[in-house]
């Protein structure tokens, strides 16, 4: 694998100045606004954005969105910590759940492409000793015929709906395979490989955050470097990004520029920490998000997730990926896993980390619109990745719990405020965040 390229160059592909980026750049009486004035962005995605969270009564919120690889609007909205009266802001810190997905996925096609990782070597092959299943488990024999491609598409076997989701059962967990609560992600591991699968390998999809726990591991064995090190020298660096990083569980560790997250009715729960008495909010103890990292882990800002849909926007020229790799992101899985009758592939089916839909234009091939959603508790966000140029990132810090009011609705309302702007700016924001 190449090395990670001075900052100068991994700016580059970002940050060229396209005429007096700086001069363009204006703030308005409220916190955390860049890039208002007359920016024709402005007025449709405030609109869809502020409607959103006022239906919602959500506390906080921010916003990027990138034009042909130019960051073209960004804000804040509302409060990252409502108590203390801190204004959200484009760069405030988010966890950004699911969206780590994709980022896992970019690292996992990196070692591919590298030839460092094969795509079809069996998944549990590639773990340590020390990820061994529990001592006297009856072994589900299907569980060595999951491939690394099999995790990355969320066909390897596991359905949540079906039996349960691991990553939120870290006491039950912990206890069982006999190591400290709550049990960390090769706790899960070791735990799940004892148990049986929902369907055989390849059959069908069905989301697992737990599969994509099993790909960090990969990643580390692979590597010798734990998860985090290797995605950001390699992933986050070579697109510019140096504020992301895992969160924490537990409030009194959250990160510096990192808000406050929320609950609708601030409901409380029995805390997964032993060390910690009493009830918790749900967002600060009651799952382990150090155990996530893979699948559900980061926090990030606006502007961070902007720079990184920003390098996978022209497969001739990204910093992340070459052409082939993002053949293997976009490809559709193999049948019968996602398919209607007959054998046509459905629309839209999950790729490598991404929710992929192809495109045609005038009965010709376009290009692919890309997005991942995520959600926890007191956390809502969303990354889209269009044909035509555009991506946008919004990220909350409360989730909806009225099913009139779904998250998902954030989805076409971004929508119909691109379809709104008339004319696009030149003007390229990324250069006042370097």
């Amino acid at each position: 694998m190449s090395g990670p390229r001075s900052r100068v160059n991994r700016r580059k592909f970002l940050g060229a100045s396209l005429g007096g980026a700086a001069a363009l750049l204006q703030s308005c009486s409220m916190p955390g606004v860049f890039g208002r004035g007359s920016n024709p962005v402005a007025e449709p995605f405030d609109r869809e954005v502020q409607a959103f969270m006022k239906a919602r009564n959500i506390p906080g919120g921010a916003l990027a969105v990138v034009k042909n690889r130019r960051l073209v609007y960004t804000r804040g909205y509302g409060w990252a910590d409502r108590e203390k009266r801190v204004a959200a802001t484009s760069q405030s810190l988010f966890r950004i759940a699911s969206i780590s997905k994709p980022i896992t996925a970019v690292a996992v096609l990196r070692l591919v492409q590298s030839r460092r990782l094969d795509l079809d070597a069996k998944a549990f092959d590639l773990l340590p000793d020390n990820l061994r299943p529990l001592p006297g488990a009856e072994l589900d024999p299907r569980l060595d015929q999951i491939t690394v491609r099999h995790l990355l598409h969320h066909t390897a076997g596991w359905d949540r709906d079906q039996s349960f989701d691991p990553m939120f059962r870290p006491g039950i967990i912990a206890k069982a395979v006999g190591s400290p609560p709550p049990a960390d992600a090769g706790a899960v591991i070791r735990y799940m490989r004892s148990q049986p699968l929902d369907f055989h390998p390849g059959a069908r999809y069905a989301y697992s955050n737990f599969g994509y726990c099993v790909l960090g591991r990969i990643i580390e064995r692979t590597t010798g470097q734990s998860y985090a090190q290797f995605v950001r020298e390699n992933v986050l660096d070579q697109c510019g990004i140096t504020d992301m990083k895992i969160g924490a569980s537990l409030e009194e560790r959250r990160a510096p520029g990192e808000v406050r997250y929320y609950l609708p009715e601030d409901e409380l729960t029995d805390p997964v920490f032993p060390e910690v008495a009493g009830k918790v909010q749900w967002p600060y103890g009651g799952f382990h998000l150090e155990a996530m990292d893979a699948h559900g882990g980061w926090i990030a800002s606006a502007v961070d997730l902007a720079r990184f849909a920003a390098a996978l926007h022209d497969p001739a020229d990204s910093p992340l990926l070459k052409e082939a790799s993002f053949h293997l992101m976009n490809e559709a899985p193999a049948q019968p896993a996602y398919g209607e009758p007959g054998g046509k592939v459905e629309p839209t089916f999950y790729g490598c980390g991404w929710m992929i839909r192809p495109i045609e234009r005038a009965t010709r091939f376009a290009g692919f619109n890309a997005w991942h959603s995520g959600s926890l508790p007191g956390t809502a966000t969303l990354l889209v990745r269009l044909w035509n140029g555009l991506s946008w990132a919004v990220l909350f810090n409360q989730r909806s719990a009225d099913a009139e009011l779904p998250d998902s609705a954030i989805d076409p309302a971004l929508h119909r405020a691109a379809a709104a702007v008339r004319s696009w700016p030149r003007h390229n924001l990324f250069t006042s965040y370097q």
